[in-house]
């Protein structure tokens, strides 16, 4: 992704943090499968919910990494005795990375009858007012 303009501007000093998740979640958005949801719960809770049907917990793992939530399915040469007359439900890994926004918190996960629900929530954060002492000059 080229830099873009908006973040050349002298007011905008220390915002490549910005830039990079602006980036990662352009990335993550192509992602088709699985399917997901994102639902607004009370108190400001958010779960995500992924379709994740034919899968065991041992073969989901679901990583928090600086701000990054990725969900991967591993699934590893379980159908090699079947025989198909058609196959619809698909049986390949993933991984679906979300970015989340400072301060968000993992709360738990749940696998429910085909479907991990991913619950997040955000903490109300600590009002700090720092005073800036001002010395003056020799």
């Amino acid at each position: 992704m080229n830099r873009s303009p908006l973040f050349d501007s002298p007011f905008l000093l220390g915002f490549d943090h910005t830039r990079a998740l602006i980036e990662r979640a352009t990335k993550a958005a192509v992602e088709g499968y699985p399917p997901y949801n994102v639902e607004e719960l009370d108190g400001g809770r958010v779960r995500i919910t992924l379709a994740v049907a034919g899968f065991t917990p041992a073969q989901l793992d679901v990583t928090l990494e600086g701000g990054q939530l990725s969900v991967i399915g591993k699934r590893e040469g379980l159908d090699g005795e079947r025989a198909y007359l058609h196959r619809g439900i698909a049986a390949r890994g993933f991984v679906r990375s979300f970015v989340l926004a400072d301060g968000m918190e993992v709360d738990g996960a749940v696998l429910e009858h085909g479907l991990l629900h991913i619950d997040l929530v955000r903490p109300e954060p600590e009002r700090l007012v720092k005073r800036i002492p001002i010395r003056t000059a020799p």
